[in-house]
């Protein structure tokens, strides 16, 4: 297979897009906002998790079932899920919560994150015991919330891009930057994590011939991470801004 060339000018603008975004300014119009509004690692934690599980469609729809989950628990995020504290605002039934999620299945989604807290004390050492790399902390994650009974939310294996785990893992991850926590940043070296891929992404990353697959699977994702790391080879996911970024340039040029 011939190695892909990035053209010089791309090199540049790409560059040039991840240091205009990555910004404080980035965060009020972001899921990661949510987890800024706690204190303390492990709040943090839970409360990107549980932000990223539900970032997807319209952010004015999801972000009102976000800050509602973060209301109940009145910022004590960690505590509320591993006391069941979530069971007192959603009910265990087939009722809409947002989407095409029902109440039954955020409550598997709480029930399950709420075990692997019990069992290995937080996220952070569950994946620190099952992984070493970015894809082997997706594919963990995966594989936990499957077994547990919320593969409705978290996807059953890496089959698929898994894009929302692998935000959630760009944002506990990555260091340095005014968006991301840097949290498992001891656990998991960023030059392994995988780009979080979904059609939009795919998109913008055709528009700048970074990639030929039209389809957002795993494999996608890690051939625009290889990419990203002939831009960023310390930092491949500081190109995930510049794709952003491209998106938001485009809609004001128009």
């Amino acid at each position: 297979m011939t190695d892909f060339i990035i053209e010089e000018e791309t090199r540049k603008r790409i560059m040039y897009l991840a240091e205009k975004y990555e910004t404080n300014d980035f965060l009020p119009a972001d899921p990661s906002s949510f987890m800024h509004k706690v204190e303390g690692k492990a709040n943090r934690e839970a409360m990107a998790f549980i932000a990223s599980c539900l970032s997807y469609g319209s952010r004015k729809q999801f972000f009102p079932k976000i800050q509602f989950l973060l209301d109940d628990a009145r910022g004590d995020v960690d505590h509320w899920v591993r006391h069941g504290g979530w069971k007192t605002c959603l009910p265990d039934s087939t009722d809409c919560y947002y989407r095409l999620y029902t109440c039954h299945d955020m409550c598997c989604l709480l029930s399950a994150y709420q075990t692997m807290l019990t069992e290995y004390g937080s996220m952070k050492e569950y994946v620190r015991r099952n992984a070493s790399t970015g894809l082997e902390a997706v594919d963990a994650i995966c594989r936990f919330f499957s077994v547990y009974g919320a593969s409705k939310i978290v996807p059953k294996n890496t089959s698929s891009a898994c894009k929302r785990v692998c935000m959630f893992l760009r944002w506990m991850v990555r260091t340095d930057s005014p968006v991301d926590l840097g949290l498992w940043a001891d656990i998991i070296d960023r030059r392994s994590l995988i780009m979080p891929l979904d059609t939009h992404v795919v998109q913008e990353a055709q528009r700048m011939n970074l990639l030929q697959s039209r389809t957002a699977s795993m494999t996608t994702a890690r051939r625009l991470t290889d990419t990203m790391l002939k831009i960023f080879p310390d930092d491949p996911l500081k190109g995930d801004f510049a794709l952003f970024g491209l998106g938001v340039d485009e809609g004001n040029e128009s």
